[in-house]
């Protein structure tokens, strides 16, 4: 079997002590995997996010990462354990230049950056031709790429990605989850938080779908997207699967 790579045991969370969103999550995912996790707005899909990497602190549960428990624990000491976060929005240093940007994700860093630099120019090609543009002035397809570029740049073994798709055209959709395919096919791990249900769990290994802060069914990507429980109630009424 498996070791898990992180582990959210009955986790409760919230915003607000005893209005917990989050009420008795359970998740896992193994080293190098692709999860996706989907739901209804106000599921608790960022909230979850944010409660692993540390913005939260769950009044109830554990979190434990690479078999250490991390509940509690803040978020820039979950960073040097191997674990970023982007996410959906202010992801980005606007006023800093594409390549600012990725220097300042190398922060706990020492030594020279330069090949780190080139193998997220050459995974984002884009970023590469406009590494001296400022990040404000990227379209959104470009700055979510610089975003997971940014994170990137600690070479970490999982990377949570919060709505990378939001606001973005059919077409950035697209580019940027196959970006994040590429970077899962690396062997990253990728907990993917994502409002696009269908094209996620098409990608994933496995995923979860959240309704009213817990985890109401759990599988294989594609099982969950053919599952007719979960299209009816998930991916929209008229959807068929296959």
């Amino acid at each position: 079997m498996t070791m898990n790579l992180l582990e959210v045991n009955n986790v409760h969370a919230g915003y607000v002590k005893d209005l917990n969103i989050l009420q008795g999550i359970n998740f896992r995912i193994a080293p190098g995997e692709l999860v996706a996790v989907i739901g209804p707005n106000g599921a608790g899909k960022s909230t979850l996010a944010k409660a692993i990497f540390g913005l939260l602190t769950p009044e109830q549960g554990k979190i434990i990462f690479k078999d250490k428990n991390i509940t509690g624990l803040k978020s820039d000491k979950i960073v040097k354990r191997g674990m970023c976060y982007v996410p959906q929005i202010t992801n980005v240093f606007a006023s800093l230049s594409v390549e600012e940007n990725l220097e300042m994700g190398a922060f706990i860093r020492t030594g020279s950056l330069k090949l780190l630099k080139e193998k997220i120019y050459t995974m984002f090609p884009q970023l590469g031709s406009r590494r001296r543009q400022k990040a404000g002035t990227l379209s959104g397809g470009e700055r979510q790429m610089l975003a997971m570029g940014k994170a990137l740049m600690l070479e970490p073994d999982l990377l949570l990605l919060d709505e990378p798709s939001a606001a973005l055209s059919p077409i950035l959709v697209n580019s940027v989850l196959e970006q994040v395919k590429a970077i899962n096919q690396t062997g990253t791990a990728i907990v993917l938080v994502e409002q696009n249900a269908k094209k996620a769990l098409a990608m994933a290994d496995r995923g979860y779908v959240l309704e009213n802060g817990r985890d109401r069914f759990e599988g294989k990507g594609t099982d969950l997207l053919n599952d007719p429980k979960v299209g009816e109630l998930y991916l929209g009424a008229a959807y068929k699967p296959g």
